[in-house]
């Protein structure tokens, strides 16, 4: 009795913190939905940015995929010094501010990048870095390091003992593709490949900066035209509604393709890949590391490189710019633990419809949330003077899917192995979670917390929607300095938003695992 009692009071907080999550999640679908005019149908101009929506997708999922096979292959069966710093550093796009790799790519790709000069210099065409092609580079450069985390886990996925068999059968290289990584390849890539697809339904950033025109223009970039430029709150409804069906489409899809069955389980040995010991092999896996790792490095070291003598010259809007986005990730990360906390205590003793809830962000873009608050705000105060307060909840509402992923584990593993001795030391409440839960959570909260952050830094989505010309975040603000073509202010500013965003990352991360119980 005192053990269902128990579990009531730790669920009550949860199903409070999920309720608010659905309501602000469903309540701006509503309100985009109601106020989407029922007799106004797509226009050509909306159709156009519904195919290319679909096809830059289509094509950045296909690109990522596809470049990931012999990148996560390479790493499969080589073994050298600062592979696992590499590995590591595929996870680094996940919090790189997305400004801050559009830099970079336009350091190298770009009018005056090192690859036009090039070009330029033996007397060959240039090349534009702006429209589809523009887009799809970009989102391959987010998404390979994770299309090749998920195949490179396909890959670690195939017991030893099947590479063992092969080798005393004989395989060779073709043999062991033929029945081992192709079956693996089959299972893993539809669903790395609708996970990339979802994610690049919804990449606002990516878009205005590298889109833009009436053929490279997507669904979120169309409802931000409409709500900047001609406050036709109609059309940005009805273009929310076309964003949430894609999205939600696409996430299901991922969902669906990504639960299937594996090979089952090995003994984990390791085994020594005798299948690619040639010396072509060798080479060509060599080659296909260093050009990945180049492709990944490069860019961001550019703007390091032309970014850091400009930071002494940086103008005051820059450092506000910068103080109000540490603001705002602080908020973020606030409101993440007040919602994510509950939630995965309630979801740790089994609860799965409060975690499915809070994974609902997933499936959310952030530019329909914040168009729905808008429209849900605008009768009763002025949206523009909320612009921070309300991008600091989106991006925490963003943030949440994946805190939850990180903490929930932990907390199921800290009900399975303590609520019994909780129970017998009447340990509950505030008691219990200071004494039991928060020092086996702390890595955890930790990282949870420095992803949010990381996140919160670097995200130009609602804050261009709510902004107007004295709000600025640093990645609002390094955007406007690239519209004014002040590329080295500009640089700058990238530079400074990098080390922000990556250092509020270490701090969280760092204080979490100090003195945290193994």
């Amino acid at each position: 009795m005192v053990r269902s009692s128990v579990t009531i009071n730790r669920a009550l907080p949860g199903k409070i913190a999920a309720a608010l999550v659905a309501a602000i999640i469903f309540g701006t679908l509503v309100a985009v939905t109601l106020r989407a005019e029922a007799g106004r149908g797509l226009g050509p101009a909306e159709w156009s940015a519904i195919r290319f929506t679909v096809f830059q997708a289509v094509l950045s999922a296909a690109f990522s995929v596809l470049l990931a096979i012999p990148v996560a292959r390479a790493l499969a069966r080589r073994r050298f010094y600062g592979r696992r710093l590499l590995i590591s550093l595929l996870g680094a796009p996940f919090i790189l501010p997305v400004i801050v790799a559009v830099m970079g790519l336009l350091a190298v790709f770009g009018r005056s990048g090192i690859l036009n000069e090039t070009l330029r210099f033996v007397g060959l065409p240039e090349v534009s870095i702006y429209g589809l092609h523009g887009v799809v580079l970009a989102h391959v450069f987010f998404n390979l390091p994770l299309a090749t985390r998920l195949v490179l886990q396909g890959w670690q996925d195939i017991p030893s003992e099947r590479f063992r068999l092969a080798a005393q059968l004989g395989f060779g290289p073709r043999d062991v593709f033929r029945t081992l990584e192709a079956p693996m390849l089959a299972r893993t890539l539809p669903g790395a490949a609708a996970i990339i697809f979802a994610i690049c339904l919804s990449s606002f950033a990516v878009a205005l900066t590298l889109g833009g025109g009436p053929r490279a223009t997507t669904v979120e970039l169309a409802i931000y035209q409409a709500f900047r430029f001609d406050f036709d709150l109609g059309r940005a409804a009805l273009l929310s509604c076309v964003q949430i069906t894609l999205v939600g489409a696409a996430a299901l899809a991922a969902l669906k393709l990504s639960n299937r069955d594996g090979f089952g389980a090995g003994l984990d040995r390791p085994v020594q890949r005798w299948d690619a010991q040639a010396p072509l092999l060798r080479a060509l896996d060599a080659t296909t590391i260093t050009l990945a790792a180049l492709f990944l490095i490069l860019p961001i070291a550019l703007v390091i490189l032309r970014g850091a003598p400009t930071l002494t010259d940086l103008p005051t809007s820059v450092w506000s710019a910068a103080f109000a986005s540490l603001l705002i990730a602080l908020a973020s990360t606030g409101l993440m633990l007040i919602l994510a906390l509950p939630i995965a205590i309630a979801a740790g003793t089994d609860r799965a419809r409060l975690e499915a809830i809070g994974l609902l962000g997933i499936a959310a873009s952030p530019l329909v949330i914040g168009t729905g608050l808008f429209i849900v705000i605008n009768p009763i105060a002025n949206p523009f003077a909320l612009a921070l307060p309300v991008t600091a909840t989106v991006n925490a509402i963003m943030a949440l899917p994946f805190a939850l992923r990180i903490m929930v584990p932990a907390v199921r593993d800290t009900h399975a192995n303590y609520d019994r001795l909780s129970t017998s030391l009447n340990l509950t409440g505030l008691s219990w979670l200071r004494l039991v839960l928060i020092p086996r959570l702390r890595p955890n909260l930790g990282f949870a917390c420095g992803l949010t952050a990381a996140m919160s830094m670097g995200d130009l989505g609602v804050i261009a929607l709510f902004a107007d010309p004295q709000t600025a975040t640093l990645p609002l603000q390094m955007y406007r300095l690239m519209g004014a073509y002040r590329m080295e202010l500009a640089s700058g500013a990238a530079v400074l938003l990098l080390a922000l965003s990556f250092g509020i990352f270490w701090i969280f991360d760092k204080g979490g695992r100090a003195h945290a119980d193994a």
